[in-house]
């Protein structure tokens, strides 16, 4: 069966797809529902980070817990004697 009376599109023309106004609200609404998102987190973890931490006035004693002796010197060579060329 061969069809005579078809409508041909170029390659550009036939990749592109209509863009109407269901687009639009696709778009409009997948936009909203992203800022309301980070709204969301920002709000949920805001007192989390405006708060101080509560471990801040330990740092000095915490670091204690790690104090370590002090590494020993490296122990550099004794310079080597020039050869003597007599």
């Amino acid at each position: 069966m061969v069809y005579q009376s078809r409508q041909t599109l170029g390659a550009t023309r036939a990749r592109q797809g209509r863009f109407g106004r269901h687009m639009i609200w696709v778009l409009l609404f997948g936009t909203l529902l992203a800022a309301i998102g980070l709204f969301a987190a920002w709000t949920w973890r805001a007192p989390d980070l405006a708060s101080t931490a509560a471990t801040n006035d330990q740092q000095a004693s915490d670091s204690r817990a790690f104090s370590a002796p002090e590494p020993a010197p490296l122990a550099t060579p004794a310079p080597a004697e020039p050869a003597n060329p007599q």
